[in-house]
C-alpha cells in the first residue's frame, strides 16, 4: 500500500489548525504511564482534567498541545466506552489528539466533501463527529474530526463540498464534546469499514498491527 506521505508527495497541504505545530506553538503531550503526574491527576473530573491540561499549556506559553498517535493510554479508564464485550480492555489512541481552548477553529487540510457525521454522544466518546473524504491522485482516504461542537454539525449535509483551507468546524466545549477537555482527535483512515459517522478511535493492543495499516501517521497533516 503507498504511504500517505508518498501520495501526499508534492501536494500542498493546509496545517488542520490553520498553522504549523512546532515548538514556538505547542508542546507534546504525554498521557502515557510514563507520565507520572497522572495518577495524581482525578480524571474521571473533566473539570479537574481540564485543569490539568490547560495548566500545562499556560506553564509552556504555548496554545496548543499535540500528541498521541498509536500511544498506549491510562486515561481511557474513566468511561466504560473503552471496554469491549470480550472484557478486552482498549487504551491504544489511533489518532493524534491538538488540545486547545474551545472554540478554536479546524480548517480542511485538502478538498474533500462529507463522508459522514454524527453526535456519539455519551461520556467519553468522540461527541460531534465529522468524517471527509478525500481523492488524491485517484486514491481515496478519510479524515475524521471528533470533540466538535454541536453547532457544527447543523447545517452539515453529506456529499458537501468542502476546500482546502476552509474552516468547517471547531473545538467543542466539555460536556457536549464527550465530556473531555476541549482538544480535536484527528485520524486518518484509508477504509472506513462500513463505518457512518463514526470510527473506532481506540484500539486494543491485539489489534495494534490491524490498525496502523488502516490508520496512517496524521502528522503531515498537521505540520509537526
Amino acid at each position: 500500500m503507498t504511504s500517505i506521505e508518498t501520495l501526499l508527495l508534492n501536494t500542498s497541504i493546509f496545517p488542520v489548525m490553520g498553522e504549523k505545530l512546532d515548538a514556538s506553538n505547542s508542546i507534546k503531550m504525554d498521557f502515557s504511564p510514563t507520565n507520572l503526574d497522572l495518577p495524581s491527576v482525578d480524571i474521571s473530573s473533566t473539570e479537574t482534567f481540564n485543569h490539568y491540561v490547560f495548566g500545562l499549556l499556560q506553564k509552556a506559553g504555548k496554545r496548543f498541545g499535540h500528541g498521541g498517535y498509536f500511544e498506549h493510554r491510562v486515561i481511557y479508564s474513566r468511561s466504560i466506552v473503552f471496554a469491549t464485550q470480550e472484557s478486552d480492555f482498549r487504551d491504544i489512541h489511533m489518532g493524534v489528539d491538538i488540545w486547545a481552548e474551545a472554540g478554536t477553529p479546524v480548517f480542511a487540510p485538502l478538498d474533500a466533501v462529507v463522508h459522514s457525521f454524527d453526535d456519539n454522544a455519551g461520556f467519553g466518546n468522540y461527541g460531534p463527529t465529522i468524517i471527509l473524504q478525500h481523492e488524491i491522485k485517484g486514491s481515496v482516504f478519510f479524515s475524521l474530526y471528533g470533540h466538535l461542537a454541536k453547532s457544527d454539525l447543523k447545517t452539515l449535509k453529506n456529499g458537501q463540498v468542502i476546500s482546502k483551507g476552509e474552516k468547517f468546524c471547531q473545538l467543542g466545549p466539555y460536556p457536549e464534546n464527550g465530556d473531555w477537555p476541549p482538544h480535536l482527535h484527528f485520524q486518518l483512515m484509508w477504509d472506513m469499514m462500513g463505518n457512518v459517522g463514526d470510527f473506532p478511535g481506540v484500539c486494543s493492543h491485539r489489534d495494534i498491527d490491524k490498525y496502523k495499516t488502516i490508520c496512517p501517521d496524521p502528522a503531515i497533516m498537521i505540520g509537526h
